[in-house]
């Protein structure tokens, strides 16, 4: 998989998706960690990346949009503040969440759930 690890989270994460054999870039390794969510949202759309973020701005951005892209995968609740918590979430559950990310999909990570939002949001 493919993603783009936004100045929310820390590049710990991507480092260790890049170690788990996905393509993960960081906001900071682009340049881009200081640049508005917009433009952040679309570079993840031109890349063809997976946006992961703590930010709640890409959930307004998609609903607002209604677009199938990217797809979002938004950490919250104190989930959002501890990178090797955030990489054993995510490593543990890609593969259920493959489908759902590759069609177009808000992914709402707790500390006790993961919601999944087919896209675009109505």
């Amino acid at each position: 998989m493919r993603f783009l690890i936004d100045n929310a989270i820390s590049p710990l994460v991507s480092r260790a998706l890049l170690d788990a054999g996905h393509d993960s870039v960081h906001a900071r390794d682009l340049g881009i960690q200081a640049d508005p969510d917009d433009r952040v949202f679309a570079r993840a759309v031109a890349q063809s990346r997976i946006l992961v973020s703590a930010d709640t701005d890409f959930a307004a951005l998609l609903a607002v949009r209604a677009t199938k892209e990217p797809s979002v995968i938004l950490f919250r609740h104190g989930a959002e503040h501890r990178p090797a918590l955030q990489v054993q979430i995510l490593l543990a559950n890609l593969d259920a969440l493959a489908e759902d990310l590759t069609n177009g999909a808000l992914v709402t990570i707790e500390p006790s759930r993961i919601r999944v939002r087919r896209l675009p949001i109505a």
